[in-house]
């Protein structure tokens, strides 16, 4: 597949307060793995705290986070492009899983299987917001999903999901991760679905 690239502009101040801008051009940092070629993530801004701190130009914040969820009290921006991946998502076992998600800072995530299920399932303490730039992509919960169209949009809160691309076209996506924390009665819930979940890979 050929090689796309994104645009960043970035603003900030001179000495004298005056708007300028501070970088135009590819993002530095793209994740991209040979286990789905297609697959990029496009680091293109993250916070560390909340309120920002806004300062006439500050060091490159994707040289300091690239991890999937956000930092602690932030927030992550990205374009993610998915590839074409089939009806019934890729033929991953659980090491190449892991291996997908050590590039992108979840590796954790590769305990969350479920039979049958797409292999990229996982999750994130956070709100997430996603809008559909290009193509077609499907989101898969446990054991339901949605279909969402280019220019559509979607809130992802905290639940474990998966997204496939059943179409012949990479999909693009904007993701806003905003970091969240669980209530304690739902986290107590998602460990006693885990564990259900494994008890039933292994059975």
């Amino acid at each position: 597949m050929a090689k796309r690239t994104v645009r960043r502009v970035v603003t900030g101040h001179d000495q004298t307060g005056k708007a300028i801008v501070l970088s135009d051009g590819e993002p530095p940092h793209v994740t991209r793995s040979d286990v789905q070629p297609g697959l990029a993530f496009y680091e293109l801004w993250n916070t560390r705290q909340m309120p920002a701190e806004v300062t006439p130009a500050e060091p490159e914040p994707t040289d300091l986070h690239r991890d999937t969820e956000p930092p602690r009290n932030g927030v992550v921006v990205r374009f993610v492009d998915i590839p074409p991946e089939g009806q019934d998502g890729p033929d991953f076992d659980k090491d190449t899983a892991r291996k997908l998600f050590d590039a992108v800072g979840l590796a954790e995530n590769a305990e969350h299987v479920i039979p049958g299920r797409h292999p990229l399932m996982h999750r994130t303490e956070s709100v997430d917001y996603g809008i559909v730039l290009e193509g077609q992509i499907v989101l898969l919960l446990d054991d339901s999903e949605v279909v969402l169209e280019e220019g559509e949009f979607v809130v992802q809160r905290g639940t474990i999901h998966a997204w496939t691309n059943r179409t012949d076209r990479i999909c693009r996506m904007a993701f806003v991760l905003t970091d969240g924390r669980y209530d304690p009665e739902l986290a107590r819930q998602q460990q006693r679905h885990d564990d259900r979940l494994k008890e039933a890979h292994n059975d």
